[in-house]
């Protein structure tokens, strides 16, 4: 089964200089725990999860404790995110993303989903431009219907 027939075409997307402010609240309303990040003609330049925005909150120790117990004042968490909400996506956003393409098997995309410890994956056309997503629970839900071994 090729991508294609598996994706979401949702096209919900960011652009690169829109703030994490936006990102927030565009999570928020849509349900989303990530976003493509696309330049002016909607070809995907990156990928903001709410995992990216998390970490550029925290202070630079957090990555190598892997535990929020050893941040001496968590308050110092929240002054952070202030301090980065007005900050473009760009600034916090992974690059270059992990993408996908319309005529890759759903295998190959299983993989590089699990390999990078990804949920969403953007899709894209031969151009870079976004076309979908490929998630984790829609490819599961896939499988559960026995879609995949057509």
């Amino acid at each position: 089964m090729k991508v294609k027939e598996a994706m979401i075409r949702d096209v919900s997307a960011i652009f690169e200089d829109e703030t994490i402010e936006d990102f927030i609240v565009f999570c928020l309303r849509q349900n989303k725990s990530g976003l493509p990040v696309v330049d002016e003609e909607f070809k995907v330049v990156g990928f903001l999860s709410e995992s990216d925005v998390i970490k550029s909150a925290l202070p630079s120790y957090f990555s190598l404790l892997q535990s929020a117990s050893f941040i001496p004042d968590t308050h110092q968490f929240v002054i952070r995110l202030g301090k980065i909400k007005d900050d473009h996506v760009s600034q916090h956003m992974v690059k270059p993303p992990v993408l996908i393409k319309p005529d890759d098997t759903v295998i190959y995309a299983a993989d590089l989903l699990i390999k990078n410890g990804l949920k969403i994956m953007p899709v894209v056309d031969d151009e870079g431009k976004l076309v979908g997503i490929v998630n984790r629970i829609y490819l599961i839900h896939v499988a559960t219907q026995g879609k995949i071994n057509r």
